[in-house]
């Protein structure tokens, strides 16, 4: 079948594909060809490829692309399906149709070593839930996320992969040199892609097994020297073992939506002359953001002014209530 595509060199086809991914224009429905020193590129707008890429769009024959097989198309129904790694969790009440979705996802095309489907709610100080291994025998894995490895199990500690754009956000914000306080860190999301950026993190959190897994991702992706773990509670940076850190951070990430307001007097103290906050908080829609705004304002009144940068839905948590982000700005009076 002959489909518009790019024409371009063999060997700047790859460079090609990538800016054409990122721009939403190849056709995923037809396979890249390959003719001589050149390869044809399928793409969905040919009018829209940008001139700079140095290529001509033309019409050439392509192979439709073989779809994968999906567990939709096994069931007849399309199941909901979380992915962490090579693990793929359910969230089912009903015992046989979870083991027919499991049975469904290792009969596909998901690349897949594992289901699991939740058996609890979040519980306790550390933030763990109980899982039903449904299919496979492992809980640990390992979980990518913009260019980052993170090592761990999820029957030991908490992660949630719906929030990567919401750290990504963040983390874009990261300036080198800063210094970072990760009050409630888990296995470094926040922590390492910081220091990727090349801030220096302290990173703090109750949870050991976190902390030993927040190591570990810190020395898979190079950035041991700059991520300091601390297992135990962020208060205790604070004329403690990590009293460094108290009055100088330039960033303080505190991702504990449902009790950070208890935490507010720490990040005060932790707060350098300017300081941004990333305060997270569940509230209800009726007002989302005015809690946690006169929360920071009343824990930083006389020692800093403050001012809220964004204001920010980051997803539904429940009927009429938000899981929100505050970025907030405090500066020394």
């Amino acid at each position: 079948m002959s489909v518009p595509c790019v024409a371009v060199e063999r060997e700047r086809g790859e460079a090609v594909r990538e800016r054409l991914a990122e721009l939403g224009l190849l056709d995923g429905d037809h396979e890249i060809a390959v003719d001589g020193d050149a390869i044809y590129i399928p793409v969905v707008d040919p009018e829209a490829v940008p001139a700079d890429l140095d290529a001509r769009t033309v019409e050439h024959d392509a192979a439709e692309r073989e779809r994968p097989r999906t567990p939709a198309e096994i069931l007849g129904y399309d199941p909901s399906l979380e992915r962490l790694g090579d693990i793929v969790i359910v969230d089912e009440d009903d015992d046989e149709r979870a083991s027919e979705i499991a049975d469904a996802v290792m009969a596909s095309d998901v690349p897949c070593e594992t289901v699991l489907n939740r058996a609890s709610p979040i519980e306790g100080e550390l933030r763990v839930r109980r899982w039903d291994v449904l299919a496979g025998n492992g809980t640990e894995t390992v979980h990518r996320e913009y260019g980052h490895e993170f090592l761990l199990n999820v029957a030991e500690v908490y992660f949630s992969p719906r929030l990567a754009t919401e750290r990504h956000r963040v983390i874009e914000q990261v300036e080198p040199g800063e210094d970072v306080v990760d009050m409630f860190a888990g296995v470094g999301p926040y922590a390492v892609p910081a220091a990727t950026r090349g801030a220096d993190v302290v990173a703090c959190d109750l949870n050991e097994r976190a902390v030993a897994y927040l190591r570990e991702n810190a020395a898979r992706n190079g950035v041991a020297d700059r991520v300091t773990p601390i297992a135990g509670d962020v208060r205790e940076l604070v004329g403690g073992a990590g009293e460094d850190a108290t009055d100088t951070a330039d960033r303080l990430v505190m991702n504990l939506p449902h009790s950070a307001d208890e935490f507010l007097d720490t990040a005060v103290a932790l707060a350098g002359d300017d300081c941004a906050v990333h305060y997270y908080d569940i509230q209800h829609e009726e007002d989302p953001f005015g809690p946690g705004t006169r929360a920071i304002r009343d824990a930083a009144a006389g020692e800093y002014d403050v001012t809220v940068e964004t204001e920010r839905i980051v997803r539904s948590y429940a009927p009429h209530e938000y899981n929100v982000c505050l970025d907030a700005r405090l500066t020394r009076v």
